[in-house]
């Protein structure tokens, strides 16, 4: 069956400073800068953010494969610890701003829209040791300090402007959970870190409109639709916590204007109450954002909780126990089910729920380990499956925008092999190869070149048609 794309729809891809740039020229550390420091050891084969790609050496030669392999837009994003010097007064580091500067030039001269995130998880390590990262209302202001100075300088020349990359992760995975540095558990320090990239992104969308700069300014979650494993009562309530404090916290603070009352109950009940002042309630009231970014890789499911949680410290996972699935389609390299009808529901969602506002994909692609043992005579990488993922994925896309889903571009994740956190280059997921044995050599893989004809001839085959019964 063919999918055709619609008029205007973007397709493109993602990439953030830390995981492709290194660390040449650097003059500050960033937080993942400091888990690496941290524990090297812990990142797969060693591989951290030193050299990641090189982009900042070889942002030329990357940014000219960027249209042989289809991006009409790309995602990066700023090192705010490359991009300022001072933090206090957000002084600009002009060798760092010059090199974002020809980023954007390259990028335009070839033709590729350059999309700006401002964060993603690149919050100086500095403002995080002197005063707690986004749990200080000090650091909420220099947050948009630094985000005035990115709007000045490349207004006109970008036209998206996004506040954060996935702003929960970080406060879950080093704050709530305690896996990665720090290494503690504080969940007072994660809901109050969330919370404060709630108010620094209604501050920053109240500067961007009150500075008339163009463009459109939004924010980029990490969403998955969460299915309960019964229309059991208890289980429906399971997927309604999971639905608090993993999709509304965010979506209803930035969307509606309202953090969610009972989630501010739940955590003052359980020593983790939010400091919100009147002046933030109306800033996050009168300024929400006028475009949303979803990267979607997996959904969620689960199940009331069958037995007790013994945790020291309050965790949402009081509320609800994760479902295995029997039976799900998995990719078994990184361990996530693949399952692309909740885009749809995603999509469904969000225009039911959400005013319909305009979005976008902003990540979406399949992590797959040893790509290497894949390549033909040519030394290509033959990603089928990562063409299947895609094709699916935007077919169920296409699916909701006919059904009036205000959904406008699909950008994967990701251009080019790059490291993760811990997992470091174990899983990769670009349309470009990253050959570590030649010198980082670039080639594009097969599913480079399904992405170009995708994006040249705007469809696209699945050989499979869609299944509307799929649970």
């Amino acid at each position: 069956m063919k999918y055709q794309l619609p008029e205007g729809f973007i397709v493109g891809a993602s990439q953030a400073a830390w995981q492709t740039e290194g660390w040449t020229a650097k003059k500050h550390d960033n937080y993942v800068d400091y888990m690496y420091k941290q524990a090297p050891n812990r990142w797969f084969d060693g591989i951290g953010p030193t050299i990641a790609c090189d982009f900042y050496n070889r942002y030329k030669e990357d940014i000219a494969l960027m249209p042989q392999v289809g991006l009409q837009a790309n995602r990066f994003s700023i090192d705010w610890s490359r991009f300022i010097e001072d933090f206090e007064t957000a002084t600009v580091n002009e060798e760092g701003a010059q090199f974002y500067d020809n980023v954007v030039d390259e990028m335009l001269a070839k033709g590729v829209e350059p999309m700006i995130c401002l964060e993603h998880w690149e919050l100086p390590y500095e403002l995080y040791e002197k005063y707690g990262g986004y749990a200080s209302k000090h650091v909420i202001e220099l947050y948009v300090k630094y985000a005035e100075q990115v709007f000045k300088r490349y207004s006109g020349r970008v036209k998206h402007f996004w506040t954060f990359n996935e702003p929960g992760v970080i406060p879950e995975l080093c704050f709530l959970h305690g896996n990665w540095a720090p290494s503690f558990v504080e969940p007072k320090t994660a809901f109050a870190w969330n919370y404060g990239k709630v108010v620094a992104t209604a501050k920053a969308v109240k500067l961007f409109r009150e500075g008339n700069y163009e463009g459109k300014i939004g924010t980029i979650l990490n969403l998955g639709t969460v299915y309960a494993r019964s229309n059991h009562p208890r289980d429906l309530e399971a997927k309604r916590m999971a639905e608090l404090f993993n999709f509304r916290f965010y979506m209803d603070s930035l969307v509606h204007g309202i953090v969610p009352q009972e989630l501010i109950e739940i955590l003052a009940e359980n020593d983790c109450a939010l400091e919100i002042t009147a002046e933030e309630t109306a800033i996050i009231a009168e300024n929400t954002i006028e475009i949303l970014g979803i990267n979607y890789y997996q959904p969620g499911r689960v199940k009331a909780r069958e037995t007790q949680l013994a945790h020291t410290f309050f965790h949402p996972d009081q509320y609800f126990e994760h479902y295995d699935m029997q039976g799900k389609r998995m990719n078994p390299h990184r361990g996530w089910e693949i399952y692309p009808k909740a885009l749809y529901d995603l999509a469904k969602t969000v225009q039911e729920e959400y005013k319909n506002i305009e979005w976008m994909i902003m990540e979406n692609g399949m992590g797959v380990e040893g790509e290497e043992k894949y390549k033909n005579e040519d030394l290509q990488i033959q990603d089928d499956y990562r063409i299947e993922f895609f094709a699916e994925h935007l077919a169920w896309l296409l699916r909701a925008v006919e059904e009036g889903s205000n959904c406008s571009g699909y950008l994967v994740w990701n251009f080019m092999d790059n490291i993760s956190p811990y997992n470091a280059l174990k899983n990769r997921y670009g349309l470009v190869e990253m050959d570590l044995t030649q010198d980082r050599a670039r080639r594009i893989k097969k599913s480079g070149e399904w992405f170009y004809q995708m994006s040249t001839t705007r469809e696209f085959e699945l050989a499979t048609p869609l299944d509307p019964e799929l649970k």
